[in-house]
């Protein structure tokens, strides 16, 4: 008998632990032009920016000198159709040069996010997280996509 209940909640864990990966696996692709990140995330990444980025990329993130520009149409060719976890990971593990690796990550989440209100992108309810992990479905995408077309209400049984 013990092995019966033993069998079924591991069968139950099973299911349920499917399910969670399946339900990950089917979370919708969101873009930068959906608002991914918060105003106030933004306002936090200034202040980490000017403090960590831009003695390099400068104060308007133009780019200085070998360091790329972190704003306009070279960055964005460069980030086209990758994810917002792709840029973080990026970020984290390769800035600043002096002490790569040494931002955490709610700091980079803010850089990012004020990176992207300097690109255009609106911002949203909630603040990107601060894990790479946690944003594979949040594409970078320069241009605005077009709105969908909905077709006519339906109004079945009327």
């Amino acid at each position: 008998m013990g092995k019966v209940k033993r069998g079924y909640g591991l069968a139950g864990a099973m299911l349920l632990l499917g399910g969670a990966v399946m339900t990950r696996a089917q979370a919708p692709e969101r873009h930068v032009w959906t608002g991914v990140y918060s105003q106030e995330q933004a306002e936090r990444g200034k202040i980490a920016y000017a403090e960590n980025c831009a003695a390099c990329h400068g104060d308007t993130l133009a780019g200085i000198d070998v360091a790329p520009a972190l704003v306009g149409p070279t960055f964005l060719n460069n980030w086209n159709n990758t994810s917002a976890g792709d840029l973080f990971a990026r970020i984290q593990t390769t800035m600043p040069l002096n002490a790569p690796g040494s931002l955490g990550g709610r700091k980079v989440a803010d850089i990012e996010a004020y990176m992207f209100e300097a690109n255009g992108f609106p911002a949203g309810d909630l603040a990107l997280p601060p894990n790479a992990a946690l944003m594979p479905n949040v594409r970078i995408v320069a241009q605005k996509p077009e709105p969908s077309v909905a077709g006519p209400a339906c109004k079945c049984g009327e």
